[in-house]
């Protein structure tokens, strides 16, 4: 008796296709057939260049080897995101990976920190951050300690090219198993009685029958929207800028180990630092500026000279009500867009993928797994949401883009975090929450919003201590990012690109 073979059929390739292939390639061994459609014609988003610490995570389930994988996609280090210009011109502060500071028994350090503000015992927030300690000065390690056994590793990420990152998985899934078919989709049957997809048609005529489709198809969302209707949540209320243009530029100098966010005037722009060249990016509100207007903003802040033209993109800030409907799961950009403030996009795709195969459904699928994947993915995008709406919100600028940002009705959700955040000092993190409390008070801190009161279990240390604590903490990062080679000779001793 011949076992029977499950079909799951991914429609699109870019990154969420070949990330999605490279992960059931590589973890489904037996009783699945992968198969992945594209067509060379039709071109991927591809800007998003910058990447959080859990696509280690990712690489390593793969087996993927690090310096190979930097060298191939003409990857850098990435220590944090420098928010150059947001709470006033002129002011920068980072969200930095990795802890800030130390907790002392069962009290978080903000408490201890805000306490030896008040007294003029302590500096700036970034001074208790390995992460922003080693990012500013250029340097970079990975491993343990290098000058006291008390330090903690240094949480990192990438920067990358996300074309060549969707073409090395392409190699590594192609080798794995996966079937690549070329062609353009032209149509979605659909079966009558249950209104499941049942196949796609291509522009050749072909039939690609299955059991489960992975709809990565971009913006345009093919399956989860043009055939099952599934209907979209707009958050431009609250994440108003809806457009970007892109260009990549020649390197100027050595390449920096952290993502600058540079607020402009009715947007903001990124700079990514890739081995081979620059990504550039002005993501901006067409209510506050014209499409001409940021494209010269762009062209007139990159470093280096361009090379090619800028390349525009429209979006709509929000998300599919239903990422998994019927038997059609979305991904990447085809389950929504949150702009890439935060480079939430691969992740987004990535924690799509592992809820997948947790919840992996035999057939036919099962609704409590469907609702149960459904939930989970709106508590993860909404409060990435909210994260990101706290950078509008809390600015200190004057254009009139800020100033409508400042007036915002926010989320029930975001407004009681900030609440406890202003009263108490306290930062409160849901199981489910991409971002730390570390990261919380970094924007919080760092945009200037004010704690009115700290934890009183802080007062109990002895002004002296707590000021000496302080001087401890800033002096062991100091020492230890100055033992750090630079992120250039890093990458020349591991992984430069050949």
């Amino acid at each position: 008796m011949t076992a029977s073979v499950t079909t799951i059929v991914i429609a699109g390739g870019g990154t969420a296709g070949w990330m999605a292939a490279a992960a059931l390639g590589g973890f489904l061994e037996t009783g699945y057939r992968i198969r992945l459609i594209e067509s060379d014609e039709i071109g991927t988003v591809g800007v998003g260049e910058a990447t959080i610490p859990q696509i280690r995570l990712f690489n390593q389930a793969l087996g993927l080897d690090e310096d190979a994988f930097l060298r191939a996609t003409g990857g850098t280090f990435k220590l944090g995101i420098a928010f150059d210009g947001w709470r006033e011109p002129g002011h920068s502060y980072m969200h930095a990976f990795g802890d800030v500071g130390r907790d002392v028994g069962l009290i978080a350090f903000q408490h201890y920190w805000l306490r030896a503000r008040r007294l003029g015992l302590a500096k700036p927030l970034d001074a208790y951050c390995l992460n922003e300690v080693a990012a500013r000065a250029g340097r970079m390690h990975r491993g343990g300690p290098l000058t006291a056994a008390t330090i903690p590793a240094m949480p990192y990420a990438f920067h990358f090219d996300a074309g060549l990152y969707a073409a090395y998985l392409r190699r590594f899934a192609v080798n794995r198993g996966v079937e690549r078919t070329e062609g353009r989709i032209a149509g979605v049957e659909r079966d009558s009685l249950t209104g499941d997809v049942a196949a796609l048609t291509l522009d050749s005529g072909e039939r690609v029958a299955g059991d489960l489709f992975l709809d990565c198809t971009g913006f345009r969302g093919l399956l989860i929207e043009g055939a099952l209707a599934t209907g979209y949540e707009d958050w431009r209320h609250w994440l108003p800028c809806d457009r970007a243009i892109a260009v990549p530029s020649a390197n100027v100098g050595a390449p920096l180990p952290y993502t600058r966010a540079i607020a402009r005037e009715a947007g903001w722009q990124w700079r990514i630092p890739l081995q081979h060249r620059t990504g550039n990016g002005h993501v901006y509100c067409s209510a506050f500026t014209s499409d001409e207007a940021a494209a010269d903003t762009l062209l007139a802040t990159i470093e280096g000279e361009a090379q090619g033209d800028p390349r525009q993109l429209r979006f709509v800030t929000g998300r599919r009500k239903r990422a998994w409907s019927h038997n059609v799961v979305a991904m990447g950009l085809a389950s929504g867009f949150l702009e890439p403030l935060e480079s939430t996009s691969i992740h987004l795709i990535q924690s799509a993928i592992a809820r997948l195969i947790k919840l992996l459904p035999a057939l036919p699928v099962a609704p409590a797994l469907r609702d149960e994947y459904n939930r989970q993915t709106g508590v993860e995008i909404e409060r990435i949401r909210d994260f990101l709406i706290l950078h509008y919100w809390a600015n200190g600028r004057d254009e009139p883009f800020w100033q409508a940002c400042r007036a915002m009705d926010l989320p029930d959700t975001l407004r009681a975090k900030i609440a406890l955040w202003q009263e108490a000092g306290t930062i409160v993190r849901e199981q489910e929450e991409l971002f730390t409390e570390d990261g919380w008070l970094q924007v919080l801190a760092g945009q200037g919003v004010a704690a009115r009161a700290h934890h009183p279990l802080a007062d109990q240390i002895d002004d002296g201590d707590l000021g000496e604590y302080m001087e401890t903490l800033e002096l062991l990062y100091r020492r230890e990012a100055g033992a750090m080679p630079t992120h250039a000779a890093f990458i020349d001793r591991h992984c430069k690109a050949r």
